[in-house]
């Protein structure tokens, strides 16, 4: 079989994953502190991998495959709420809280308190100090740039702030959470906390659209050579096979 059809059907499936991803970026552009995902494409050679490939060969089996995504670690616009338990973090730090599934990270910091006192996450996941989960008696409530949790003057606690060295792989779990490596998380170096503020999405909408737009038309190119190919073959069967 012609090797182009397997280069289209390889194009067709990675353009076809990367329009979900751009359909995903869009779909939380109103989600606070939520993190654009951005397609990575790898190389994979079709065949026998032991065989010895000439560089023709080797250019016409070379196939583009969708290899993943990465977080986009750009800020946010910070939007003022007025909210004393809205915060933001201006810098490349994440909040650290405690879900079900272990610690994650996130830039979400619409938190509040629960008739327990304690400080969780619009989903209800604890949100964690220095000293563990967050506990806020009644009262009046400051934050300082760097995390200090004031309760009408008094220091109750100090919010875990982690920053992360670039090319670490942050993965998306949904909510605007993210998992780290473990043993990644570094302390703040250059963010700081602002109180009565959220973090927008950094995902813009124009470059989502033209991304989506972008995408369409190179899996709608990949179908139509799909569909070449398959007219060629079958033109192929009805032609030259009864004649053998």
């Amino acid at each position: 079989m012609d090797s182009g059809y397997y280069a289209a059907c390889a194009g067709l499936a990675a353009q076809t994953q990367a329009l979900d991803l751009v359909a995903n970026n869009l779909a939380n552009l109103g989600t606070a502190g939520y993190r654009g995902e951005q397609a990575t494409f790898r190389s994979l050679l079709a065949g026998n991998r032991n065989a010895e490939w000439s560089p023709l060969n080797a250019a016409m089996n070379d196939y583009g495959v969708l290899g993943g995504s990465r977080v986009n670690q750009s800020s946010g616009s910070l939007v003022a709420t007025g909210n004393p338990l809205d915060l933001a973090v201006a810098g490349a730090g994440f909040f650290a809280v405690q879900s079900p599934a272990g610690t994650h990270y996130t830039r979400n910091g619409g938190f509040h308190r629960t008739p327990e006192g304690q400080l969780v996450t619009a989903q209800g996941e604890t949100v964690l100090g220095e000293q563990g989960p967050i506990e806020l008696p009644s009262g009046s409530v400051a934050v300082s740039a760097d995390g200090t949790i004031s309760i009408d003057g008094g220091v109750v606690a100090k919010l875990r702030v982690a920053e992360f060295a670039p090319g670490t792989s942050l993965v998306a779990e949904g909510n605007a959470l993210y998992s780290a490596p473990e043993g990644s998380a570094l302390a703040p170096v250059s963010s700081s906390i602002r109180q009565g503020m959220i973090e927008q999405s950094n995902v813009s909408s124009v470059e989502g659209v033209v991304q989506l737009i972008t995408v369409q038309r190179n899996a709608e190119m990949m179908q139509r050579a799909l569909t070449l190919f398959d007219t060629q073959f079958n033109q192929t069967a009805v032609q030259d096979l009864p004649r053998v």
